[in-house]
């Protein structure tokens, strides 16, 4: 794939991410009933909203192509891989988990299908085009698991403090601390397979042509 398409393909992906954050962000302060601060930072506390904004300020960086410290760490071979493990689980414990615990309509189901469908599925085509698959290092995976892992410890803490925790499975108060540690156990687990397979699949297939 050339350049001209590539840029195309980046600008794409960084939109339909900021439309979907924004849209999202615009339809909780609507139905908000906690103050602007508490809701922002509810907002802020889904793995979801955080990962599809990483993947939208990653096209963001990539299109505006201009040379600074960002541009050179996310152009660095494994950023992607780590961003598209990231995107992936969002999509895959979504669909196993979340998917059948409510039925939005209108604009929040077209929302909510493009942070949890669409984006994971644009960010793993462009990663299989795109990466430089074939430098991504076996190495790099205990430190891509420390993103999910630091959110996890967060959001655990900051549940104690506030009472709010972001989705069903690490309720401490509804499922108490042996069950939230298991479902945390099994999702690091996820990541853990999820990076070894894309790592794996990246040293058994030809490298990208950029």
């Amino acid at each position: 794939m050339n350049s001209t398409l590539k840029h195309k393909i980046v600008f794409l992906g960084a939109a339909i991410g900021w439309f979907a954050i924004i849209v999202q962000f615009v339809i909780m302060m609507q139905n908000r009933v906690k103050s602007l601060t508490e809701t922002t930072i509810r907002f802020f506390s889904y793995f979801t909203i955080l990962t599809n904004s990483l993947v939208a300020l990653y096209f963001s960086v990539l299109w505006y192509q201009k040379p600074f410290l960002l541009l050179k760490r996310f152009e660095k071979p494994g950023f992607l891989t780590a961003t598209t493990l990231y995107i992936c689980t969002v999509g895959i414990v979504y669909q196993l988990l979340l998917r059948n615990l409510w039925e939005p309509t209108g604009m929040q189901k077209m929302v909510d299908e493009i942070l949890h469908t669409i984006v994971p599925m644009y960010v793993i085509l462009f990663w299989f085009f795109y990466e430089n698959k074939k430098a991504v290092s076996w190495k790099s995976i205990p430190l891509w698991l420390l993103y999910p892992l630091i959110y996890l410890v967060y959001i655990l803490m900051r549940g104690q403090l506030s009472g709010f925790y972001p989705y069903p499975f690490i309720d401490v108060d509804e499922l108490g601390w042996e069950k939230v540690l298991q479902f945390c156990s099994l999702l690091f687990f996820t990541f853990s397979v999820v990076a070894i397979v894309l790592v794996g699949i990246g040293k058994f297939i030809n490298p990208n042509k950029r």
